[in-house]
């Protein structure tokens, strides 16, 4: 089955004063009311295998009240290795990571074990934002990938510079080129790489939603420099990215804003030939968002040729019956998974016989 976690241990973490869980190579259920922990859990987790939380907290948040530090550990055990990994979250101060004794950096916990998270934020990612999609796709491509991870970073470290130059009263035309420069190059390598993967995610995505919804869905990356952009090689993205920034910079210098790049495009699903965020039902996005986030398991294990740790927080009280059926069917065997619920009822027996079922009531 490859690398599973067999441990996690929380010391002085959010909630907890002390708890170590042992968990199963398969299916582990953390069963018990709201605000026991169970979020809080899968939060280490996730942090532990990815290097960040999707609750963005602050390094405080994750220190029980009255302690100084909390730590969270796991141990990640399969194939005849086993790697212990620890954060350390201190008042006052950053995050600190260690694999194995030796600190390391939060993008280099992923090269051990991958995780994919589900909670309810991300029933929304077709409804949402585009903003919403286009973190989705990255914060996936940073824990594919650290060179991914690098080029999403120093492209909005770019953008960010070259705004604060479009709001200066008079802008210096002749910087402004050269953060032109920039930007269309390390917009060219992010694009391409996000495409690149997100071509990896649409054939999945489409497969898992058939089966789960049975009907067809069409998938599509949309450039902010049109759709020119898609099968483009990188210097010819650069060089695309160069002519529309010309096109527009009247309205840039205008609006005080970069309008081109990957931090403009956006993903877009259709049902039946009909826009899925604007006329699709609620049902049928959440399928979409369901089978986008299967879609990340294969395609996690396809890249670093390991099965990801699945993270499910709270998703199956917000799933119907049949959606429900399709998440444990696809656990089911496959794959470590950690699910949070206060109801154990949205589980057959039959499932449940073979799972870890973890007690959170009172704790």
């Amino acid at each position: 089955m490859g690398l599973t976690v067999s441990t996690v241990a929380m010391n002085d973490w959010r909630c907890f004063e002390e708890r170590v869980l042992e968990l199963s190579p398969g299916l582990n259920v953390l069963c018990g009311p709201n605000a026991t922990g169970k979020t809080n859990t899968v939060e280490a987790l996730q942090l532990l295998t990815a290097g960040t939380s999707f609750r963005h907290p602050r390094t405080a948040e994750l220190v029980r009240d009255g302690a100084e530090e909390g730590r969270a550990r796991a141990r990640i055990e399969g194939d005849g290795r086993v790697i212990d990994v620890c954060c350390r979250a201190t008042r006052g101060s950053r995050r600190s990571y260690e694999r194995n004794g030796k600190p390391c950096r939060p993008a280099e916990l992923s090269a051990t074990l991958m995780s994919v998270l589900f909670c309810p934020d991300d029933l929304t990612l077709v409804k949402g934002s585009a903003r919403a999609r286009r973190d989705a796709l990255d914060a996936f491509g940073a824990q594919a990938s650290t060179g991914y991870r690098k080029v999403s970073k120093a492209y909005a470290r770019t953008v960010e510079q070259r705004n604060r130059l479009l709001k200066e009263p008079h802008v210096d035309l002749g910087m402004l080129d050269a953060w032109d420069s920039a930007l269309a190059l390390g917009g060219a390598t992010l694009m391409h790489a996000r495409m690149a993967l997100f071509e990896r995610l649409r054939t999945q995505i489409r497969r898992v939603y058939e089966r789960v919804a049975d009907e067809s869905l069409e998938c599509a990356y949309e450039c902010s420099v049109g759709p020119d952009a898609l099968g483009l090689s990188r210097d010819a993205l650069r060089d695309l990215i160069l002519d529309v920034i010309a096109e527009r910079r009247p309205e840039e210098l205008r609006r005080g804003v970069t309008l081109v790049g990957p931090h403009r495009d956006d993903v877009s699903f259709a049902i039946g030939g009909r826009d899925a965020r604007g006329f699709g039902s609620q049902g049928q996005q959440r399928s979409v968002a369901l089978a986008w986030k299967m879609a990340e398991v294969a395609v996690a294990h396809d890249v670093v040729g390991e099965q990801p740790l699945l993270l499910l927080d709270d998703v199956m009280s917000e799933l119907d019956a049949s959606r429900r059926a399709a998440v444990t069917e696809f656990v089911v065997g496959r794959i470590q998974t950690v699910i949070t619920t206060a109801n154990l009822q949205y589980f057959p027996p039959e499932l449940l016989e073979g799972a870890e079922v973890i007690d959170f009531d009172g704790r």
